[in-house]
């Protein structure tokens, strides 16, 4: 006998779900930017619109600056200071060089070799940005310090007589010359160039290297195959944040230098704070900062990474 079951009671209509306003939903995502704008206006644009409307002015510090669109006040500063901007380019140039030959080692050992002992080398990479900019650069004021021990080593192994003749450094001496300036700029923009390598490296999947090594592939062709393009996001960024910095830095070069190593950032420094010409420092900084985003733009452009601008 067939048993008769009660039917499922009726499902109660569920009350639709409230949505926001769509004009509300819209402005979150700009109210959540809003800080963050504010903060490159006032920090970014207006003052690199105050800049620019000083650097056409003309006047002095007694009668006031006035804005006459003075645009040859451009073509004064390069004309008088060039020699400053080919040096900065070289200097800045040779320390990331540097940078990247001693920092793709230590940010591959620290990927793929370190072990257990990652997290201290890393520690170590980084110690030196918990001291001041200025006391890391005095301190290679003293290390390479006249009748110290560096300049005994270099001249015992002659290396002196060769940077004497490549114009790097004078006599029997290392501070006051330009190979005295790369050395401070190598090693207090060295952290910059091993991070993003370390991070690029990383995420290399070593599966790819077993890879390579089952179809026979030589440890240096498995670099040059496939770790080095992996890695050249991690190059191009280090090379970036080295070289930038560096271009615009006079620190090294006043305290490490002479007035034959002056790169343009000691120029602008000088027209800033001592002559008080705040035109010419206002054209030499545009200036720079024009002919550093032009290399920035071509050398991203070379290296095939474009999606990192």
């Amino acid at each position: 006998m067939a048993t008769l079951t009660e039917a499922p009671p009726p499902l109660s209509p569920t009350a639709p779900e409230k949505k926001p306003p769509r004009g509300r939903g819209r402005l979150v995502p700009y109210w959540l930017l809003l800080p963050g704008i504010l903060w490159l206006l006032v920090f970014f644009a207006l003052p690199m619109i105050y800049q620019a409307s000083t650097s056409v002015q003309t006047g002095s510090l007694e009668e006031g600056y006035k804005v006459t669109w003075h645009f040859a006040t451009y073509w004064d500063a390069l004309s008088e200071y060039y020699p400053q901007f080919l040096r900065s380019v070289l200097y800045a140039g040779s320390a990331t060089i540097l940078c990247l030959i001693l920092g793709y080692p230590l940010a591959y050992l620290i990927a793929f070799r370190a072990g257990r002992w990652r997290n201290l080398i890393m520690i170590l990479v980084i110690a030196p940005f918990f001291t001041s900019f200025l006391i890391r650069t005095l301190a290679w004021k003293t290390i390479l310090a006249d009748g110290g021990p560096v300049v005994g080593a270099l001249n015992t192994l002659h290396v002196l007589d060769v940077t004497s003749w490549l114009g790097m450094t004078s006599g029997d001496r290392v501070l006051a010359t330009p190979l005295a300036v790369v050395c401070g700029l190598t090693y207090n923009f060295l952290p910059f160039m091993v991070l993003p390598l370390y991070t690029s490296l990383e995420r290399i999947d070593g599966r790819l290297h077993e890879a390579a090594g089952d179809l026979y592939a030589k440890p240096i062709t498995t670099f040059r195959k496939v770790t080095f393009p992996l890695s050249m996001p991690g190059v191009v960024s280090g090379t970036l944040l080295t070289f930038i910095p560096a271009a615009g830095d006079y620190v090294n070069a006043d305290l490490l230098g002479s007035t034959d190593t002056r790169m343009v950032g000691n120029v602008i420094q000088t027209q800033f704070l001592r002559i008080l010409d705040y035109p010419t420092a206002a054209a030499l900084s545009f200036i720079l900062m024009a002919a550093i985003l032009v290399m920035v733009t071509l050398y991203i452009r070379r290296s095939g990474t474009e999606d990192l601008v």
